[in-house]
């Protein structure tokens, strides 16, 4: 049987925006424990778009993460807005915006928590085939990106080596490649 939930005792804000809400709260574990403060975040959902052109190409951005004090390669992502009708619109917007990229057929692939510890949002994952430029990009203040094709194959080579350095991107990066039957995530036989 599975216990209850932790009981909240109070909670408090101790920051919010317009990206992050950072909670305090006082809880008691299963176990009668007193955590106090135990904090979360939220968030807005997230997107990643796992975008396939038709020369069987990732679009892909590299963009300056000051978490990572680093340029990273990453999928196309962001936030899904209040105005998005749901993710594969969001998918879609965060494309267009970051890479001038629109695609013919949007498909929603799988959602996953950042960090079930302390993450309250979720992170979904979108398919975008036949990707192809279509518009300029429209980057928002603190975008600095520019916009790579890899071929498939040298991206799944490099997930070892940290080339995806975002785990959540990694992530949709092989539920959409799975849903798009390019690759296989079934357990094989033991030797």
């Amino acid at each position: 049987m599975t216990p209850p939930p932790w009981e909240v005792l109070s909670s408090r804000t101790v920051v919010r925006d317009r990206w992050i809400e950072l909670r305090a709260d006082a809880v008691r574990d299963s176990k009668g424990n007193v955590l106090d403060p135990f904090y979360s975040l939220s968030y807005p959902d997230w997107v990643q778009v796992v975008a396939i052109t038709p020369a069987d190409e990732l679009v892909l951005v590299r963009q300056y993460r000051h978490g990572a004090r680093a340029w990273v390669l990453e999928l196309p992502a962001g936030a899904i807005d209040a105005s998005d009708a749901d993710e594969c619109a969001a998918a879609a917007r965060e494309l267009r915006e970051e890479t001038g990229y629109t695609a013919a057929e949007y498909r929603s692939v799988g959602a996953l928590s950042p960090n079930t510890a302390t993450h309250r949002n979720l992170s979904r994952a979108v398919l975008a085939l036949n990707a192809a430029p279509t518009h300029p990009t429209a980057h928002e203040a603190g975008e600095d990106i520019t916009v790579e094709l890899w071929p498939i194959p040298r991206v799944l080579a490099g997930l070892r080596d940290g080339l995806l350095p975002q785990a959540m991107h990694v992530s949709a990066l092989l539920l959409a490649l799975n849903a798009a039957g390019r690759l296989d995530l079934r357990l094989k036989d033991a030797p």
